[in-house]
């Protein structure tokens, strides 16, 4: 869109491709037309009256053209195209390029334009002139007009004529136009051309009339006034619908349609100055919505917030450089087409600057209102290459902005929970959910062991999703709850995985082993009862005691609505099921959580567990932790324990259960029971004797036995006692290591991380953790 601002400017990179066409242009103007207008001089003494009044009309109506829209000039309607052009079909053409250089003169002098467009202006009318009596003279006998009343032939003669002007005309003003401002020529060459044949047309069309009205009479020139005006009210009329088709009829922004339009133009231009690597090719399509807007339509109406919108579209207008495009998409949604940038730092500058703009309150009936807004941000050619891409994109960054609390994001393809993949991801869970088909893989449950650290006994598990798909392998658990959370297939996730734990409990207790289930639930799961039904009636089914599941929420899954989770929470209570506060300390951590809610157990979350040892900070974390739930009654697990000098610290602060890679890995139902077969609980506060068993991570010193070296490092593996005489070293686990195997990865939250045995991994912890879990971990066997 050309703004009237930037009628006299040229993009610094083109100005000589462009001035070197306009003088092209002038040149050949002056070519085809100096010999009409050499003549000129001895023709117009001979000229009559009608001829005068037909220029003094060409020039008065271009002191005022009609203009569609003010800010749209380049649309605008010359009048005197009808009066030249009837000159140029009767007196031929020097006469008509001379009315209409004075026409134009005028005009641009009206319009206050630079004087290379003037002359320009008036060298391609010339040139459509010429081009028109070109196909004047191509009419057999005495040409167009060669008696007094003008024949059929003649009127085709006209319509060929005006077809050619406006060929040459609209041609050399596309190609200026794509010069100056870049994109693809056959684009240009259709932009305004239906505008173009309409309005223009018609004045071309009139032509003919009027020379036959000058024939009969030069009093009837004057009435040609009427005509024109219809003609201008049929353009303007015609503009106004293509304006309410790609404006916003609020606040006179472009809406979706003209920002589609115009980004699909950008995006041509900005692939020709790539391919040339040229600077400034890159685009950004920044997507605005304001934060609070509803509050105001609710509180003060929607008169007040249409007012606001308003001025949040002049603000907006301040922010942006005149070249870029601002567009409302409805509501207190807006988006910025920011042009000719050379990466994501300009973007970021530009997405500051209207942040800045709207800091500030604006003041309306006397209540200054906030109007911040998040802003998110996709660049082309990085995150997309067309205006449905690029909007996506942009979408799913002012959401993350959002959920970040942060005023502008960029795009990340991790923060795109809808991906094309991750929808066919999702569409394949849901099979695989529904209806167990083979080729969406296969859904199984592993269990990852909890030790009482005072005992070393095995009291419970927790169950963590493992889901090998048949293209991708083990998908990473994280990512596929990103992907169930957003939909209702969340729920199926939650039904499958309480069916299939209660189940299994039911085997164990069948087997002699009573242990106890953590079965992580989301945020959907707990906004209804339904279940608390489904455990309910699980539990009755397979005769399962209450008391042999459990259920762990997140913080953040409290907060996303606290009465409806509070009312599903308490009837679990009631059943007899217990709630555990999982990743406690990373969320809404809140001491009202702890004595409001009917709550069993606060599991420590392992972004703290894993620093206690080289981190003060993080050990006074969890030891507070600790002690303010013991003092309420809580039992504490701490996740994440992956050697043998946290263990003890654990055990000194009071910490009841952990579970971690330093005990065992996550394991499928079958190789937990053989796992418990061979496990030997060891207590942190076990004495060794000379020959004795050692605690696990115990170093040999002569006939005493040190806990852990005092850099926190576990002892070498030839250093390491043996414990209960069976070869092992560790809780029940070959001390064997194949080579290049360093350590495990962080057993991580929801629903765990996929880990295929045999397969290297590595761990985050340091020396002491890569090298104890190394040996622990029996898919290393």
């Amino acid at each position: 869109m050309e703004a009237a601002a930037l009628r006299n400017s040229v993009p610094p990179d083109r100005t000589a491709p462009f001035f070197g066409f306009v003088w092209a242009v002038v040149g050949l103007a002056v070519g085809v037309s100096a010999v009409s207008l050499l003549a000129l001089p001895g023709e117009l003494p001979r000229l009559p009256l009608a001829f005068w009044l037909m220029a003094a009309l060409a020039v008065t109506f271009d002191a005022r053209p009609f203009s569609p829209h003010a800010e749209r000039r380049s649309m605008s309607v010359f009048p005197s195209i009808c009066f030249t052009f009837a000159v140029a079909l009767e007196w031929g053409p020097g006469p008509a390029i001379a009315v209409q250089a004075a026409a134009v003169l005028v005009s641009g002098w009206r319009m206050r334009y630079a004087p290379w467009r003037t002359i320009f202006n008036i060298a391609q009318y010339a040139c459509a002139l010429v081009a028109a009596d070109a196909v004047v003279r191509l009419v057999p006998g005495d040409g167009f007009g060669g008696t007094d009343r003008l024949r059929p032939l003649d009127v085709l003669v006209a319509v060929g004529a005006a077809g050619a002007w406006l060929t040459v005309n609209h041609g050399l003003v596309a190609t200026a136009v794509r010069l100056r401002f870049g994109g693809r020529w056959w684009t240009r060459i259709r932009q305004g051309l239906g505008f173009e044949l309409l309005a223009t047309g018609s004045l071309l069309l009139l032509a003919p009339v009027l020379v036959a009205a000058a024939r009969t009479s030069p009093a009837l020139v004057p009435m040609m006034v009427l005509p024109l005006y219809a003609v201008s009210r049929m353009a303007r009329l015609s503009a106004e619908r293509e304006q309410l088709a790609r404006q916003d009829p609020l606040t006179g922004l472009a809406n979706r349609e003209a920002l589609r339009v115009e980004v699909t133009e950008q995006v041509a231009v900005h692939a020709e100055l790539a391919g040339k690597q040229a600077p400034g090719g890159q685009l950004a399509l920044l997507l605005l919505d304001l934060d609070r807007f509803k509050h105001v339509n609710d509180a003060l109406g929607h008169a007040v917030g249409d007012r606001l919108l308003v001025e949040v579209a002049a603000r907006l207008t301040t922010a942006v450089r005149p070249p870029d495009v601002i567009a409302r998409l409805g509501g207190d949604e807006f988006a910025i087409l920011a042009t000719r940038l050379d990466g994501v730092a300009d973007a970021r500058r530009v997405a500051d600057r209207v942040v800045g703009e709207l800091t500030d309150p604006v003041p309306l009936d006397g209540l200054p209102l906030d109007v911040g807004g998040s802003i998110g941000i996709a660049l082309y050619p990085e995150h997309g290459a067309d205006f449905a891409t690029l909007m996506r994109h942009a979408d799913v960054a002012m959401y993350d902005a959002k959920h970040r609390g942060d005023p502008v994001a960029v795009y990340a393809a991790e923060s795109d929970h809808n991906s094309a993949e991750r929808l066919s991801l999702l569409a394949d869970l849901r099979r695989v959910l529904e209806t167990g088909a083979d080729d969406a893989g296969e859904i199984t449950l592993y269990y990852q062991p909890q030790i009482a650290i005072a005992t070393g006994e095995v009291v419970g598990v927790e169950a963590l999703l493992r889901w090998r798909h048949p293209r991708r392998g083990m998908v990473d658990p994280e990512e596929l709850i990103r992907v169930a959370e957003q939909s209702a297939v969340m729920r199926l996730l939650t039904r499958r995985v309480v069916d299939d734990v209660v189940e299994q409990l039911a085997k164990w207790s069948a087997a002699g082993l009573e242990l106890r289930a953590a079965v992580n639930v989301s945020v959907r799961d707990l906004h209804t009862g339904e279940i608390a039904d489904q455990i309910a009636e699980r539990l009755a089914r397979y005769g399962v005691p209450p008391s042999r599941i459990q259920l762990e929420m997140t913080e953040g899954a409290l907060m996303a609505d606290p009465r409806r989770v509070l009312a599903t929470i308490t009837r679990l209570d009631r059943i007899g099921v217990a709630i555990s506060m999982d990743d406690f300390g990373t969320g809404y951590s809140s001491m009202q959580h702890l004595r409001r809610l009917p709550l069993a157990e606060v599991k420590v979350d392992r972004s703290f567990v894993l620093g206690m040892v080289a981190d003060a900070d993080d050990a006074a974390i969890v030891r507070s932790v600790i002690e303010l739930a013991g003092a309420l009654g809580l039992r504490v697990v701490a996740e994440g324990v992956e050697d043998e000098r946290t263990w003890r610290l654990l055990h000194e602060a009071g910490c009841e259960v952990a579970q971690g890679w330093f005990f065992a890995r996550p394991m499928p139902a079958e190789e937990l029971v053989t796992w418990l077969s061979r496990y030997r609980p060891i207590s942190p506060a076990a004495r060794v004797g000379a020959g004795g068993p050692a605690p696990a991570g115990a170093e040999r010193t002569g006939s005493g036995v040190r806990a852990g070296r005092d850099d926190g490092r576990a002892a070498p593996l030839g250093e390491r006692a043996v414990r209960n005489g069976d070869g092992a070293a560790q809780l029940g686990e070959r001390p064997d290591r194949p080579p290049g195997v360093a350590g495990p990865t962080i057993e991580r939250d929801a629903l765990a991380e996929p880990v295929e045995p045999g397969t290297p991994v590595t761990a985050s912890g340091g020396p002491a953790k890569a090298e104890a879990a190394a040996r622990l971990h029996p898919s290393v066997e």
